[in-house]
């Protein structure tokens, strides 16, 4: 890894902590801390699109909670309807939230044309799987039948996320394309956890990477999953959609991964089993990059042709000519 990415990998590990050794009565402190929108934080992350407009909502889930959304659209656009990315923000399952994903969302939302929805749902420990998933189905659903009050072009809504959050994106389509409730045209799968037995060869080759740990890997899930009878099992598909019995039909994916990450071989795998499911992959490996590159591409070997990788992705299939 180049010197900057080293530096920053440090600053972040000792401004946050291993998951792994963190006092669980400090997960609320570290879930809630923002990088600051302005420089030198800036310089590192992204900046926050001045020309989009920020909102905030919320939808009521199944169970009758109040899940709250940020939203980004393009200035400019009024009331007219958009296609829509609905994001889901990483952190394993336990941390992460939806503010610190401005300059991406911002980003994604102006560049492509599109808004988007950023999902605050459930998080472990308070709330165990499969709820973080059955929160983000149930944004999907809400965006489908909410588009007029949205503002929302509802024929076509890609999903997003990254980490674990793409975990919830590529769960996300297989549920709606299994049960319906939205139709989907494309999936964004950045640096995804798709495998829960932990099984994939990278695990092991990158145990001890920057950024995430095996022993952060197994720390997150234990927080997700709990323990006891009601426990998922780990091959259960709202965990692993790696293990769906059914992966033909769903929407185009752009799976990107990242060479230094344990999770590697999870989103190569992926890849490859919609490939042989018929469904049409982008695989995308950035060399020399830990696991988060997205977060701060300042400071990364890639730096932004991820996030303009995924610009594109999203654009292209978010304004492809309707059919009907």
């Amino acid at each position: 890894m180049p010197l900057r990415t080293r530096l920053v990998v440090r600053a972040v590990a000792r401004e946050r902590g291993s998951i792994a050794t963190l006092d669980p009565r400090e997960i609320p402190i570290v879930r809630a801390w923002t990088a600051p929108a302005r420089p030198p934080y800036s310089w590192i992350t992204g900046r926050v699109r001045r020309d989009v407009t920020i909102g905030a909502t919320a939808f009521r889930a199944r169970d009758g909670h109040q899940v709250a959304v940020r939203t980004y659209r393009p200035t400019g656009t009024g009331a007219a309807p958009l296609p829509v990315l609905v994001w889901f923000h990483g952190g394993g399952w336990v941390l992460g939230n939806t503010q610190s994903y401005d300059p991406v969302c911002s980003a994604v939302a102006h560049d492509a044309g599109v808004l988007v929805v950023s999902v605050d749902y459930r998080l472990a420990p308070e709330f165990r799987a499969p709820q973080a998933a059955l929160d983000c189905v149930d944004a999907v659903r809400w965006v489908a039948s909410a588009g007029t009050a949205l503002g929302a072009r509802t024929e076509g809504i890609g999903v997003a996320g990254d980490s674990a959050g793409a975990n919830l994106a590529a769960v996300v389509a297989q549920v709606v394309q299994s049960e319906g409730g939205a139709q989907l045209t494309h999936q964004s799968l950045v640096y995804p956890a798709v495998d829960a037995t932990m099984s994939q060869p990278s695990i092991a080759e990158h145990a001890d990477a920057p950024v995430l740990t095996r022993a952060d890997m197994e720390a997150f899930l234990s927080y997700y999953l709990g323990e006891g009878p009601d426990a998922l099992d780990r091959r259960d598909p709202l965990v692993s959609p790696l293990y769906a019995a059914q992966l033909a039909g769903l929407p185009p994916a752009l799976v990107q991964t990242a060479d230094l990450d344990p999770l590697r071989d999870d989103g190569a795998v992926y890849a490859r089993a919609l490939r042989d499911a018929g469904v049409e992959v982008t695989l995308t490996n950035y060399p020399r990059v830990p696991h988060g590159f997205l977060s701060f591409p300042g400071a990364t070997a890639a730096r932004w042709a991820p996030c303009d990788e995924l610009i594109t992705w999203v654009a292209r299939h978010a304004h492809r000519p309707r059919v009907g």
